[in-house]
C-alpha cells in the first residue's frame, strides 16, 4: 500500500509540475552516497555524495555536501561543494560553501556566500566568434588567426 501511494503521489508531482518537467531525485538529509551518477535530469542533494555528477539540474541542500566533480546545465548550491563544477547557471546562496574550481557562463553569488578557488567564465559559442586566438607555429612566431 505505501508503495501505491508514492506512486501516486510522484505522479501526481510530475502533473502539477508539468509533464515536461521532471521529478527531482532526492538524496535526503542523513543519507551517505558512493558512487558516480550519471545523465539524470534534476538532482536534489540534501546528505553526502563523494563521486561524480552528470546531470540537467542539481540543486545542494543547505545540509548537502558534495566531494567530487559537477557537470550540470543548472547549479544551485546551498550547501557544500568540495572539488570542480562546470555549468551553464550557478547561483551560490549565502549559506553555500565552495572549496573548488567553477566553470560558467552565468554566476549569481548571494552575500555572505564562501568560496574559495577560481571562477571561470565560459561564454556561448556564439560569443566566441571574432575573438582572434593566438597560435603557436613551429618555427616560434605567433600568427593569429580569427
Amino acid at each position: 500500500m505505501k508503495n501505491f501511494v508514492r506512486k501516486c503521489s510522484l505522479k501526481l508531482a510530475k502533473i502539477r509540475r508539468g509533464s515536461r518537467r521532471p521529478v527531482p531525485s532526492i538524496v535526503s538529509a542523513g543519507a551517505k552516497i558512493k558512487g558516480d551518477i550519471l545523465n539524470a535530469d534534476v538532482i536534489q542533494i540534501d546528505g553526502q555524495l563523494e563521486g561524480n555528477i552528470v546531470c540537467q539540474e542539481l540543486i545542494i541542500g543547505t545540509r548537502g555536501l558534495i566531494t567530487g566533480k559537477i557537470q550540470a546545465k543548472n547549479l544551485s548550491i546551498y550547501g557544500s561543494l568540495q572539488g570542480q563544477a562546470q555549468a551553464d547557471n550557478v547561483f551560490l546562496a549565502a549559506s553555500a560553501h565552495l572549496l573548488g574550481d567553477l566553470c560558467h557562463q552565468s554566476l549569481t553569488v548571494e552575500p555572505g556566500a564562501f568560496i574559495e578557488g577560481k571562477c571561470i567564465h565560459q561564454p556561448k559559442a556564439e560569443e566566441n566568434r571574432g575573438v582572434v586566438t593566438p597560435i603557436r607555429v613551429a618555427s616560434g612566431y605567433t600568427q593569429h588567426r580569427s
